[in-house]
């Protein structure tokens, strides 16, 4: 019963940790800017989070990150973000909280599905799949629910050269370059964080 008791403390603790990292990282990322968009650095702890304790608290860690990011959008701290909130409130709530939730919890499907067999291998693709789910969900949702918004900033060129060069680009390859230059340190904390879980 203690064992019990003390397990589900330590993971309250642990993931308590995790959602304090993911809110300071994104509260700090969002003054690194290219472009009109913010650089999300929150996925690399995103991603330990959820391999560490699972899918759900990797949903729960990319809801923390989307909650941000919607506060960000409300208060104008995130410029393009203002933008589709005071066009459309709600889709921009849904979107900002979707996308977040489903990068940490594919995120963690992949890494419980891959990491039986190959932790390394489970973990580099967790690493990847976080920025293109978080990417790939926003670049449709503009395409198909903000698609007058991004015409407006596509200005005379191709919506779809506006969507994965300007919106996505250089952000995007950022975010998953630094996902992939630490999927290293990720396998360590991972490993170490697991074997306190066990102790």
């Amino acid at each position: 019963m203690q064992n019990v008791t003390t397990s589900k403390i330590t993971r309250m603790v642990g993931m308590a940790i995790f959602i304090a990292i993911v809110v300071v990282l994104q509260i700090v990322g969002g003054a690194v800017r290219i472009g009109t968009f913010s650089i999300t650095l929150v996925l690399v702890p995103i991603v330990i989070g959820t391999a560490v304790y699972g899918p759900l608290a990797g949903a729960v860690l990319g809801g923390a990150f989307g909650v941000v990011v919607l506060i960000n959008c409300v208060t104008g701290a995130d410029p393009g973000g203002n933008v589709l909130w005071l066009a459309n409130p709600a889709l921009t709530a849904i979107l900002c909280l979707l996308k977040g939730i489903l990068a940490g919890f594919v995120a963690g499907l992949i890494y419980l599905a891959v990491s039986k067999k190959n932790v390394y291998i489970g973990v580099i693709l967790a690493a990847l799949a976080c920025p293109i789910v978080n990417t790939g969900i926003f670049i449709a949702a503009m395409a198909f629910l903000f698609r007058d918004t991004l015409t407006a900033w596509a200005g005379n060129t191709s919506i779809l050269y506006y969507s994965f060069i300007g919106l996505a680009g250089v952000n995007f390859l950022i975010e998953l370059g630094v996902n992939i230059v630490l999927c290293p340190i990720i396998i360590r904390i991972i490993n170490a964080a697991k074997n306190l879980k066990s102790s």
